[in-house]
């Protein structure tokens, strides 16, 4: 049975989407109406279902590393040899020696230590009645743990927002609607990801295998591959913990739905990934002659996979629903582009969730964000008790 404020639940999910993208949202919703396949003038080939996606993301002949590809936007900036914008043998390689740092044993560790102080402040806050704002809370621990993985073995508050600020000003220069990053947006990149670098670059030298760089160099990898992975980890997961987590927590309190148990917050976490999807569009670049559900593609041609689109098709938030196999975690990616960093995220959104929702917290004031690439809260107020 549907939850009876689901309607409410993906009213606020859609001004979220509104709030972050005014213009490309209701194109994007709009295009959904034209089918599973659609080319779109200036846009490319748009897919707007499950199944075509997954077959696109799975398929050798549609590539990150060519024109209108997300390497167009990031190797500017990362340069030609990261997961971002990699394909075949090197980028094979290149997952399989990272693969060992994101086992679940490793992730959920490194998680339940860096998110230890701050997870029990806000517990201890929150179980005296005090008013939090979530959505500072996770920048300050998603900046945390982004610090501990690029290589800083002691992080103060100050580290972790300041990361995360960085983090969430070279975001905030992609939209929806982006090809290329301007010369004056690569040069602001640059100059964050040099911090990151020479933060990775400083604990690979060093060895130390407690920390994660550290064990990239003792798994193999070399100082470029260290310092362009850390890069990425970067890029990817500061903000896509960080805007989860409290809209996770908006809509389980619009819809009137609680959480009993670990089982519950799988569901419920699986379709708040679903509702909220963390990657609402993935580009691929098309190298060899292909057809996309019945639309024919050649080399050059770009696929816009509107993750979003494909996910929501399954119907307003309910985590008792059950959606086909080719629906799977489709906003993590299919096929060996996957997101290789998926246990670390899940790790952090299980431990702060799953001490969150075991205290009932309510949402008493929200604020949407604007001009954002990630739709999110600016403020999420919420007390417990």
């Amino acid at each position: 049975m549907r939850p009876r404020g689901a309607g409410r639940a993906m009213a606020a999910e859609n001004r979220l989407y509104l709030a972050a993208h005014p213009v490309a949202y209701p194109l994007m919703r709009l295009l959904a109406r034209f089918g599973p396949v659609v080319r779109a003038p200036g846009l490319g080939v748009v897919v707007n279902d499950a199944a075509t996606a997954r077959a696109v993301l799975t398929d050798e002949r549609f590539r990150k590393d060519g024109p209108g590809s997300p390497g167009d936007l990031w190797t500017p900036v990362l340069g030609p040899s990261v997961l971002l914008n990699m394909e075949g043998e090197g980028h094979t390689e290149l997952r399989r020696k990272l693969a060992p740092l994101f086992a679940p044993a490793q992730v959920e560790a490194l998680v339940a230590d860096v998110l230890e102080v701050p997870l029990g402040e806000l517990s201890a806050r929150l179980a005296r009645g005090e008013p939090v704002d979530l959505v500072d809370e996770m920048r300050l621990m998603a900046g945390a743990v982004i610090c501990r993985l690029i290589g800083m073995r002691e992080v103060s508050a100050r580290d972790a927002r300041s990361l995360f600020a960085d983090g969430e000003r070279v975001v905030s220069m992609v939209s929806l609607r982006s090809r290329r990053l301007s010369h004056r947006q690569v040069a602001v990149a640059r100059r964050v990801l040099d911090r990151v670098g020479a933060i990775a670059a400083a604990a690979y030298d060093d060895g130390d295998e407690s920390t994660v760089v550290g064990r990239m160099r003792a798994l193999g990898l070399s100082a470029a591959e260290a310092r362009g992975a850390a890069g990425a980890f970067f890029l990817t997961g500061t903000e896509t913990v960080a805007t989860f987590v409290p809209r996770l927590v908006a809509l389980l309190d619009d819809a009137g739905v609680r959480v009993e148990g670990p089982e519950e917050l799988d569901r419920a976490i699986e379709d708040a990934l679903r509702v909220t999807t963390p990657t609402p569009v993935m580009l691929r670049s098309v190298a060899a002659p292909a057809r996309v559900g019945r639309v024919r593609v050649r080399p050059g041609d770009r696929v816009v996979i509107v993750t979003h689109n494909c996910a929501r098709a399954f119907g307003p938030f309910d985590p008792a629903a059950k959606h086909p196999p080719e629906l799977r975690r489709l906003w993590f990616g299919a096929g060996p582009h996957f997101c290789v960093g998926y246990p670390l995220a899940m790790a952090e959104i299980r431990a702060v969730a799953g001490t969150l929702l075991a205290l009932r917290p309510r949402v008493t004031r929200r604020k949407t964000a604007r001009g954002v690439l990630i739709p999110t809260y600016e403020h999420l107020w919420i007390t417990c008790g």
